[in-house]
């Protein structure tokens, strides 16, 4: 049972009824995990599959949040339903979200078109847990045609990133400068749109200038689709129509390619990749306390035993 009254199923058909509370309620459930959050996947997975994920990610102080709601903005105009995962850094004392993306983009609380989801870290490296791709299952299932996944924007999540989404937009501002910093990130290698906000600042030729070198320099030349870099102020709207139809671009080129079902097939093989590791973690956890894990840890720790062997050791028990 999801809670005292419900179960997952009920709370499941409610969603796709248009019941936002139940939605968010299926979302917690997936957040906190287990046999509720299976259920979940498992009602889910059937009926997704239609809706389009594009990734907004970039250094934090962008204005990727700015976006993301002049994006919103021009979806509704044209009474274009969407949602928006907001991957916030966790908190150190609760594990939730901190940021409170859904605080920034108030203004589009009250839309029943809109629905937007701040989701924490929760630790993981690269900043998207298992959650984020479950979570965009449930909003594809119940309905959304449009997805935005939000990073924070730090470390290897501009990396990871484009292994959950369809189209990858890199969002920069003039004066970036650190074009070797981006290179270590992968930003030139994931990016299918750059954006370049907040336009009217002072370095805006230089930042253009900056990418289509770095774009030059790269393994693109073969490629189909070369990323645009489009100028933006987000605070004013100006560009984002522009922008927005850069996206829609894209995925006709992907979709007409084969790309898209290439990218779908290969995020399917990491999260069971990922789903696989969690499940052999947890259970190597259960064992963590018993008295073969506690004669390894001496065997290790007295050098009479490598700390590879010993995990191998481990695993062969959980296997029996």
């Amino acid at each position: 049972m999801a809670n005292r009254n419900r179960p997952v199923a009920e709370l499941f058909g409610a969603a796709c009824d248009g019941d936002r509370a139940a939605l968010a309620r299926l979302l917690s459930l997936i957040e906190r995990g287990g046999d509720d959050a299976r259920e979940v996947s498992r009602l889910a997975h059937p009926h997704s599959g239609n809706a389009y994920l594009v990734g907004l990610t970039g250094a934090p102080g962008s204005g990727k949040s700015t976006l993301t709601s002049a994006t919103i903005a021009h979806l509704r105009a044209t009474q274009t339903e969407v949602a928006v995962l907001a991957i916030d850094p966790s908190s150190p004392f609760t594990g939730g979200a901190i940021l409170g993306d859904r605080v920034r983009m108030q203004d589009h609380a009250t839309d029943p078109g809109v629905f937007i989801r701040s989701m924490a870290t929760r630790g993981h490296l690269g900043g998207l847990s298992l959650a984020t791709p479950e979570a965009a299952r449930l909003l594809d299932a119940v309905g959304r045609p449009w997805i935005i996944v939000e990073t924070v924007g730090v470390g290897q999540v501009e990396v990871e990133i484009a292994g959950k989404a369809d189209t990858t937009v890199v969002v920069v501002n003039p004066g970036w400068g650190d074009s070797v910093q981006a290179n270590k990130a992968g930003l030139m290698e994931i990016a299918d749109i750059f954006v370049i906000n907040k336009a009217d600042r002072k370095g805006l030729d230089d930042t253009r200038r900056d990418l289509e070198q770095m774009l030059e320099l790269s393994d693109l030349a073969g490629d189909a689709w070369r990323p645009p870099i489009l100028p933006m102020v987000a605070t004013t709207g100006e560009g984002v129509a522009e922008y927005w139809q850069a996206v829609v671009d894209h995925r006709a080129a992907i979709e007409a390619s084969g790309e898209l079902a290439r990218r779908r097939q290969f995020r399917v093989g990491e999260e069971l990749r990922e789903i696989v590791a969690r499940r052999l973690e947890l259970r190597a956890r259960e064992l963590a306390t018993g008295e073969r894990w506690n004669q390894l840890q001496l065997e290790v720790a007295d050098h009479r035993l490598d700390p590879w062997t010993a995990a191998d050791e481990m695993l062969d028990g959980i296997g029996g």
